[in-house]
């Protein structure tokens, strides 16, 4: 991402960064075998290149605590911002500034930089789960044949041109378990998916399925060019950790054929299934409402949580 400031991260930023590239972290971060169930749009599949039964790899992990150092020294310096431009927000957690202030200038180039170490830590991680699974099945790199469909961010502000009230207007997005939805034709779109459209990537709970979709013009009109980037959660983890009290939900996992790897009983018990919503209402809906469009069904096989 253009404009990163490397000059503006804090020492402790830094120090929190160094030792976490190529790490999931914990939390719903994950790294997922799996396999093409189920193809629902045969020509975006061809073009996102996906087929049936194919094995996928599904990464999610962000910016670590490299990122959240950003936004917690960010925060301080914006609630300052707030009382000297006499901002008044509804709610403690809200926080702003005038895009053209200082302080929102190196905010955004802060938060670059964060959004740059995401996208080296998922392709650290890539690259040596490629590694892997070429030394565990002794084959090459071309008969492997691994490639990257999308890397997309779900936490990130972006400057955009979208159609307000009839009228071509630059704003700031900022997507919070979000992600970006673009319709085919789109400037903003890698040359290989102008003529389909942008993947949308929604993961599910690791007990189900994860999908993939594709922007459409009407989320341009409804959404600012967003879909959302998961099921969402239905149960606190606390909750979800009571409710699995005497369970081996690993076991639960292997009786479905899914093998999962955690940092702890813990991880497993805050992210089993019944903590999510069904990741196929979800999808539906954003199916049926014109906002992206259905491509493909993935089934895990094998889960890493962080």
């Amino acid at each position: 991402m253009e404009g990163a400031e490397p000059s503006l991260i804090s020492d402790r930023a830094f120090e929190r960064g160094r030792a976490q590239q190529g790490t999931l972290g914990s939390g719903n971060h994950f790294l997922e075998i799996q396999y093409v169930e189920e193809i629902l749009d045969i020509n975006t599949a061809n073009a996102f290149g996906l087929f049936k039964n194919q094995v996928t790899i599904m990464i999610h992990t962000g910016s670590r605590g490299f990122g959240h150092q950003v936004c917690t020294d960010s925060l301080e310096l914006m609630q300052v911002a707030a009382k000297k431009y006499n901002i008044r927000l509804p709610d403690r957690e809200l926080a702003c500034a005038p895009f053209r202030s200082q302080e929102a200038g190196d905010y955004f180039a802060s938060m670059a930089a964060a959004a740059n170490y995401a996208w080296a830590n998922r392709q650290c991680i890539m690259h040596w789960t490629i590694e892997a699974l070429m030394k565990f099945l002794s084959i090459s790199p071309l008969e492997l044949g691994a490639g990257l469909v999308y890397d997309v961010a779900h936490n990130i502000a972006k400057v955009e041109t979208h159609i307000v009230n009839g009228e071509k207007k630059k704003l700031i997005v900022h997507r919070k378990g979000a992600t970006r939805a673009f319709p085919a034709k789109h400037p903003e779109l890698p040359d290989i998916y102008k003529h389909v459209g942008q993947p949308v990537l929604i993961p599910g709970d690791m007990g189900r399925a994860s999908y993939i979709l594709v922007g459409l013009e009407k989320g341009m009109e409804e959404t600012f060019g967003s879909t959302c980037h998961g099921a969402g959660r239905v149960m606190s983890r606390h909750k979800a950790i009571k409710k699995s009290k005497g369970r081996a939900i690993w076991r639960e996992m292997e009786d479905m054929g899914i093998s999962v790897k955690s940092a702890g009983r813990r991880t497993l018990a805050e992210e089993m299934s019944e903590a999510y919503k069904d990741i196929s209402n979800v999808v539906d809906v954003v199916h049926n409402a014109g906002i992206s469009k259905k491509v493909a069904t993935l089934k895990p096989m094998g889960v890493i949580k962080g």
